[in-house]
C-alpha cells in the first residue's frame, strides 16, 4: 500500500538512516587529519537522500545534519562552519532531488546531471552564506577564500562523490531497492 501525502514512512526512515550515516561517516574520514575534511563525508548521505527520497527530505536532512553534528560532537564548529554548511547541504539535497525527479527516464546520466547541478548550486549558496556570516564578525570573505573552500580543497570529495554516488545508485537499481526507470513521486 502506498502512502499518500507529503511524508511517507519509508522515506522518513531512510532520511533518519542518512542522518545517522552523516553523523558517523566523518569519524572514519577524520582519522586522516590533513585529508579527512577534504573528503566531504557529510555530503554523501545528503546527496543520496535527495536522489532517493526526494527534494523535501534531502533539504531537511542537509539542513539538520551539520547543526546536529555540531551540537552532538562539536564538529563542525557551529559558527561559521555548521551554519554555512547547513545551507550548502540543504541546497545539495534540494537541487539533487528536484533535478533528478525532473528526468522522465532516470539513470546514470540523470544522477550525474543532478550531482553536478547540486554541487555547483550548493557551493554558490555556501559562498553567499559565508559572506553574510563572516560579515557579521567584520571578517572579509575573499574570492580566493571562496575558490579554495568551494573547489580547490574540495576536489578529493568531489571526485569521491562523482564516483561513489552513481555506483551506489546503479547498485540499488540492480538489486531492485531503487529503480532508475521509474519517476519516484509517491512511494
Amino acid at each position: 500500500m502506498k502512502e499518500k501525502g507529503f511524508f511517507s514512512t519509508k522515506k522518513l526512515v531512510l532520511s533518519a538512516l542518512f542522518i545517522s550515516i552523516g553523523l558517523v561517516l566523518p569519524f572514519l574520514t577524520g582519522q586522516i587529519q590533513q585529508f579527512g575534511n577534504k573528503l566531504l563525508p557529510m555530503h554523501l548521505p545528503v546527496l543520496l537522500c535527495g536522489l532517493i527520497c526526494g527534494w523535501q527530505y534531502g533539504a531537511v536532512v542537509g539542513f539538520v545534519l551539520p547543526i546536529l553534528r555540531s551540537f552532538l560532537f562539536g564538529m563542525p564548529v557551529m559558527f561559521p562552519n555548521a551554519v554555512s554548511m547547513s545551507f550548502e547541504l540543504l541546497t545539495y539535497g534540494l537541487i539533487a532531488g528536484i533535478v533528478y525527479s525532473a528526468f522522465k527516464k532516470q539513470g546514470i546520466v540523470a544522477v550525474y546531471i543532478s550531482l553536478i547541478t547540486s554541487m555547483i548550486s550548493g557551493r554558490i549558496v555556501w559562498g553567499i552564506v559565508q559572506i553574510i556570516v563572516l560579515g557579521i564578525n567584520d571578517t572579509s570573505f575573499t574570492t580566493e577564500m571562496f575558490i579554495a573552500g568551494a573547489f580547490i580543497n574540495a576536489v578529493p570529495g568531489i571526485i569521491i562523490q562523482l564516483i561513489l554516488i552513481p555506483v551506489i545508485m546503479a547498485t540499488l537499481d540492480r538489486v531492485g531497492l531503487h529503480k532508475f526507470s521509474v519517476v519516484h513521486t509517491d512511494d
